[in-house]
């Protein structure tokens, strides 16, 4: 008995707050730092002039994901504040409503009239706006907004993400910098890929053929245009 009640299960959607933003950091790091220094290489300038633009895009990005990490998870806590408060507001005016509407929400999935009601007043006599926050609005510890967490998630990972073809960048030989950028910026999608897939609990394939496939869309795009420019100006 001591054991069932030991025992906690961990689920993938725990870490949904923090994984969302670090997956994207990463990705939109490698992918646009990436496709850079591929797009810049192109139109065959010399190599420190890639490396200018391969950090400008590193800080840039950096702080671009954070700023609209902030500010997007910040609209969604506003308005679940507003929400809490509208519902806190209809509890202390309307508590017969407010229980009617549980009542209601249980018996829609399946439970019996009087146990819905038993349920409800259970409910809300421990924690009323709690619980009409987690079944009336969704909310919950795990859906939360976190704007800082988000936004220093996504920042730190897109450094981390930008830094693998960057590096290669400044190491590779001139005649070798475009076919090492895109070769390791592939590897690092699809680790990540498959690091993402493992943490959130999902197939592994797909997740890796999905950023590998827009990272060398995005490579190739980037990669033309700049052979164009590149020809233009020449």
């Amino acid at each position: 008995m001591s054991r069932l009640h030991s025992h906690r299960e961990q689920h993938a959607t725990d870490r949904i707050g923090w994984l969302r933003a670090a997956v994207l950091g990463a990705n939109d790091g490698i992918v646009s730092t990436g496709s850079l220094i591929v797009g810049v290489a192109a139109s065959q300038p010399d190599q420190a002039a890639i490396l200018v633009a391969g950090v400008a895009s590193l800080f840039a990005g950096a702080m671009s994901m954070a700023a609209g990490e902030y500010v997007s998870v910040s609209s969604q806590s506003d308005t679940e504040r507003a929400d809490l408060a509208r519902e806190r507001t209809e509890l202390a005016e309307q508590p017969a409503s407010e229980r009617e509407e549980l009542i209601r929400i249980y018996e829609g999935r399946g439970v019996e009239r009087g146990t819905a009601e038993a349920v409800a007043d259970q409910m809300m006599a421990r924690d009323a706006l709690g619980t009409h926050a987690r079944d009336e609005l969704g909310l919950s510890h795990v859906s939360t907004a976190r704007p800082l967490q988000a936004a220093a998630a996504s920042a730190a990972t897109f450094v981390a993400g930008s830094a693998a073809p960057l590096i290669v960048a400044w190491l590779a030989p001139l005649s070798a910098l475009i076919p090492a950028v895109v070769a390791t910026s592939l590897l690092c999608l699809a680790i990540l890929g498959a690091l993402g897939a493992t943490a959130g609990g999902a197939a592994i394939g797909r997740s890796v053929v999905r950023v590998t496939f827009w990272g060398a869309a995005a490579m190739a795009v980037t990669f033309g245009i700049g052979r164009l420019f590149g020809a233009a100006v020449g």
